[in-house]
């Protein structure tokens, strides 16, 4: 059993509290966890008397921080100042770190969304992957992955923590056990995606014993485990390089890259089904694992084709209220 955080400031019950409401709304909260720690030790060392979040206090503790990057000590601080909000709720007059003073906020890498050409090349890609011993279905199971990823955007963690007993072949689902979050769901999967997987399952029969309990993206090392995300991404790459995709800054896309494509595509579909998209958030929401919608926001980027479907619609809809004509009423 894991050991409990000592908190052993004048702030560790407050810390304590705090911990425990997030705990209980399904978040992991382990950075937040280390970063109130290093808190609570900073502020141990003091006087009493002088064990509390006060501006300087909080700068001295900032100043521990400089050898990390900016967006690192950026989040850190954070951190501190969300512990800071909750704590104002039962006393108004303590101190809150003012944002503006944080260290800048970093450029967030802009997600590559996959097209659905681009997602036929890999996979038409994979049989090139060498055969090894410590992995002797390689092209089976990342074409697999591949196909997951892309079909039904679960995260990469997600992915190599599936079991053989995770597929239903009778229910036509998937179960993604408890992850972010302290969520599990059941996915449907579409058919072209369960005979991906039955046919994958009946290659591995036919070359090595299988189990309900065993990795469904496997390799033979150690027994029989499942991929290390470096080396989903290392025969991803390989693939990438074959199939000269790349970011327009030059890069390989990432894996979560995926996610962000499974969202997109699902908007692109819903458009063109002319169905009421902000009535289907909430379920691309659960599908995906979310808490809230507001989550799954993040994933919906405005690209190309869904700009075109989405000004089709508006146009068919209130196009007859738009004067074209030069000079004319709007």
């Amino acid at each position: 059993m894991k050991k409990a955080s000592v908190y052993e400031s004048a702030l560790g019950p407050a810390i304590r509290r705090y911990l425990e409401l997030k705990f209980a709304l399904g978040r992991r909260f382990a950075v937040e966890s280390a970063t109130l720690q290093s808190v609570d030790r900073f502020l141990t060392a003091l006087p009493v008397a002088a064990q509390d979040l006060t501006a300087a206090t909080f700068q001295s503790w900032c100043q521990t921080q400089l050898a990390v990057t900016n967006g690192v000590r950026r989040n850190r601080m954070r951190i501190v100042r969300n512990f800071c909000l909750y704590r104002r709720r039962t006393e108004p007059d303590c101190f809150v770190p003012n944002p503006i003073l944080f260290p800048t906020r970093h450029q967030p890498v802009a997600p590559y969304i996959y097209s659905p050409s681009q997602v036929a090349q890999l996979l038409d890609a994979c049989p090139s992957l060498p055969r090894s011993p410590s992995s002797p279905l390689r092209p089976e199971v990342i074409r697999l992955a591949i196909v997951l990823l892309y079909t039904t955007g679960i995260r990469r963690g997600e992915l190599l923590r599936l079991t053989i007993s995770d597929f239903d072949s009778r229910q036509r689902t998937l179960f993604i056990g408890a992850s972010k979050f302290h969520k599990s769901r059941i996915l449907p999967l579409p058919e072209d995606v369960i005979g991906e997987v039955e046919r994958y399952l009946r290659i591995r029969r036919q070359h090595h014993r299988v189990s309900p309990e065993m990795p469904l993206i496997w390799n033979r090392t150690h027994g029989g485990r499942a991929y290390t995300g470096q080396g989903l991404r290392s025969n991803l790459e390989i693939l990438l390089e074959r199939c000269r995709i790349h970011t327009p800054a030059g890069r390989f896309p990432r894996v979560h890259d995926f996610r962000h494509s499974f969202a997109a595509n699902a908007l692109i579909r819903w458009y063109r089904s002319n169905v009421d998209v902000q009535a289907k958030l909430p379920f691309l929401a659960a599908y995906l694992g979310h808490v809230s919608v507001l989550s799954t926001y993040h994933y919906l980027h405005f690209i190309e084709p869904l700009r075109t479907v989405a000004n089709k619609r508006f146009a068919a809809s209130y196009g007859s209220l738009i004067d074209p004509t030069p000079g004319g009423k709007q």
